[in-house]
């Protein structure tokens, strides 16, 4: 699997994206980190309409992926995803993505579209934080106790872990959550839990096939 993973938006290495799948490849954009409690559909709808433009301007051919259709039904999520050529995991609410992931059953299959050289997991925020090994050097920005999907009430704290340290995006940038963060990374050096912190425009590229 190949990683892009920015602070906000598409962040400052747009080409090294374009450059990452072919044109035309197929992605699925998941939006599921703004299903939170009071959200707007049409606001929501209005970011996922910009991104997917924007993916598809970078010659790839995006489509959304809404998880909520697919819970209760992995196997229906096995075949869609087998479909896709990458994922675009937009920002939002990190705990809420995690609801959507677990309940769709995409930890499961996450961990085999991994063993895929050429598959691409791409986002921002939300997207980037769900993949460390826990959630809760984010638990105080984000929202760890909404539960807008009537299928679970529980708050789930396990990231996909593929990094064993947290993601704190939006550092020391012109952001809402900027200072926020800033008391999470306060947080994280109390607790000595390792973190990496990202300024908006920055990203992190990763290679899991390239083993030099």
């Amino acid at each position: 699997m190949k990683f892009y993973l920015s602070s906000y938006k598409f962040g400052n290495e747009t080409e090294k994206l374009k450059a990452m799948l072919p044109a035309g490849s197929r992605i699925g954009h998941i939006n599921n980190s703004r299903d939170f409690t009071g959200a707007d559909p049409q606001i929501a709808e209005k970011y996922q309409r910009e991104e997917m433009e924007e993916l598809n301007g970078l010659g790839f051919m995006a489509e959304p992926l809404d998880l909520k259709r697919y819970f209760g039904k992995p196997e229906l999520l096995k075949a869609k995803l087998a479909m896709l050529d990458g994922l675009w995991v937009s920002g939002g609410y990190t705990f809420v993505l995690r609801q959507a992931m677990w309940m769709s059953g995409f930890d499961v299959f996450f961990n085999e579209l991994r063993q895929r050289q050429n598959f691409l997991y791409a986002g921002y925020s939300a997207g980037i934080c769900v993949l460390c090994d826990s959630l809760k050097y984010i638990q105080n920005v984000d929202r760890p106790g909404d539960f807008p999907y009537p299928e679970n009430n529980e708050t789930i704290w396990n990231g996909l872990s593929v990094f064993n340290y947290g993601l704190l995006p939006h550092y020391d940038s012109d952001h809402f959550e900027s200072a926020a963060i800033g008391e999470e990374i306060k947080a994280c050096i109390d607790n000595k839990w390792l973190f990496k912190a990202l300024r908006d425009g920055e990203v992190i590229i990763v290679d899991e096939s390239d083993n030099t």
